[in-house]
């Protein structure tokens, strides 16, 4: 069995987080020829339900860069490598010293799916706050509602390049701490960070999934820094156009721009489609 594993943002989407509707007709043709395919995403899990939901992605995701494994066929989800109580505080305290609002994943023993936030400050952080919101299977509530021992899967945030930026460089001196940035669709000079147990990654998550699923070959497309983990544990890899030099160079192959559905041009010249 071959295994295709897409990364969303950057790799499967196109640049307004969609996926296309020459990409969903390649995904339709996949399934018909019987080749199978999943997600292995920095997304959160219900930010990614809400992109691939309707797509036919019936194999396990892959969550929060490795710590979510979501099986859509029996309802089951299993986490690993979540941030303990320190290392949120660690965060948190981070965080509000450059004055930008984390915003706290996390999921208690009933799989419900929560996000908690301290006081927000930015116009950028109410605009997400309220996506967050409209979402029909999270609980948005203020950090003083967290329960202790509820398991974190992840903690991201929005704001300022340059004050994500020192964030980033002060949680990447942490051993147990990892942190991932890139621009902001909103633009204006925004970064998004999403920062995680620094043993959580795609990679990981695709052995488990190889040995679940008997998996005979790993097949996996990216643009960025957390993808690199999966390339490296793949048979192929395959960078999109705009991925990031250190992804092209540790990739099999470039192939075309995310924007122009360079994913999907190269699976249906790759298998004839």
């Amino acid at each position: 069995m071959k295994l295709i594993v897409f990364d969303l943002d950057g790799t499967l989407l196109n640049n307004v987080s969609k996926i296309s509707s020459f990409t969903h007709e390649t995904l339709q043709l996949l399934k018909r020829n019987n080749i199978a395919y999943t997600v292995a995403t920095g997304r959160t899990f219900d930010s990614g339900q809400a992109i691939i939901h309707g797509y036919d992605f019936m194999l396990p995701h892959i969550y929060s860069n490795g710590v979510i494994i979501w099986d859509p066929q029996n309802n089951s989800l299993s986490l690993d490598n979540c941030l303990t109580s320190e290392e949120a505080h660690y965060i948190l305290d981070t965080t509000l010293l450059q004055k930008i609002t984390p915003f706290i994943s996390a999921i208690d023993q009933q799989q419900q799916h929560y996000i908690f936030h301290p006081t927000i400050t930015h116009t950028a952080e109410k605009r997400l706050l309220d996506i967050f919101k409209q979402r029909k299977n999270i609980r948005v509530l203020p950090i003083k509602h967290m329960p202790k021992g509820i398991d974190i899967t992840n903690i991201s945030m929005i704001g300022d390049g340059n004050e994500i930026d020192t964030i980033q460089q002060d949680i990447n001196t942490q051993t147990h701490l990892i942190a991932y940035s890139g621009p902001a669709i909103e633009g204006q000079g925004l970064k998004w960070m999403d920062i995680h147990h620094s043993n959580a990654n795609k990679g990981s998550a695709i052995k488990q999934l190889r040995e679940q699923l008997k998996v005979s070959e790993v097949i996996c497309f990216g643009d960025s820094d957390n993808d690199l983990s999966m390339f490296s544990v793949a048979d192929e890899s395959y960078a999109t156009a705009n991925a990031k030099a250190e992804v092209k160079a540790a990739a099999t192959a470039v192939i075309g721009h995310h924007h122009e559905d360079g994913v999907a041009y190269y699976l249906r010249e790759r298998f004839a489609l």
